[in-house]
C-alpha cells in the first residue's frame, strides 16, 4: 500500500507554532495551490491543503516560512475524526509534512518573486569543462 503527496503552493498565511504537552513542536499551515485547467468562468480554481510538521522540521518551518512564501511539501494524507461541541462528528484530512523545501529565496517578500541573481551568482564555465 502507498500513501504518498507531493505539493507545492505558497502559503495562504504565516505558519503557526504549538508544542504538545510532551515538548513535541507541531507546525500547521495552509498551502494554496492552483489547479491546471480553468473553470467555465475561465479562471482557476485554488485548493487549500492542510499540512501538520513535527519535531525540528516543525520549528524550521515556523522560522522561515511565512504567509506568502512558496514550498514544496512530500508527506502523507491523514484522516481524522473528533466530535465537536455541538456533539457532531468532524472530519479533517490534512497532510503530514516528512519533508518540506523552502523554494523562495530568504529575503523575499510575501510572494513576491525573484530574479535569478536573488537565487545565487553567476558562474562562468569554459566549453572544454562541460563533458558533452
Amino acid at each position: 500500500m502507498l500513501n504518498r503527496v507531493v505539493l507545492i503552493g505558497r502559503l495562504t498565511k504565516d505558519p503557526e507554532l504549538r508544542y504538545t504537552p510532551n515538548g513535541i513542536a507541531v507546525c500547521n499551515f495552509t498551502l494554496a495551490i492552483d489547479r491546471n485547467f480553468k473553470n467555465a468562468q475561465g479562471e482557476r480554481d485554488t485548493d487549500f491543503i492542510n499540512c501538520v510538521v513535527y519535531r525540528q522540521l516543525a520549528e524550521l518551518c515556523a522560522n522561515y516560512l511565512a504567509k506568502g512564501k512558496l514550498a514544496a511539501v512530500d508527506g502523507r494524507i491523514q484522516v481524522r475524526s473528533y466530535t465537536a461541541q455541538d456533539d457532531q462528528k468532524r472530519w479533517v484530512t490534512e497532510v503530514i509534512a516528512e519533508n518540506v523545501r523552502f523554494l523562495s529565496p530568504k529575503d523575499s517578500g510575501s510572494g513576491s518573486t525573484g530574479g535569478a541573481s536573488s537565487y545565487g551568482h553567476e558562474v562562468n564555465i569554459a566549453d572544454d569543462d562541460i563533458p558533452f
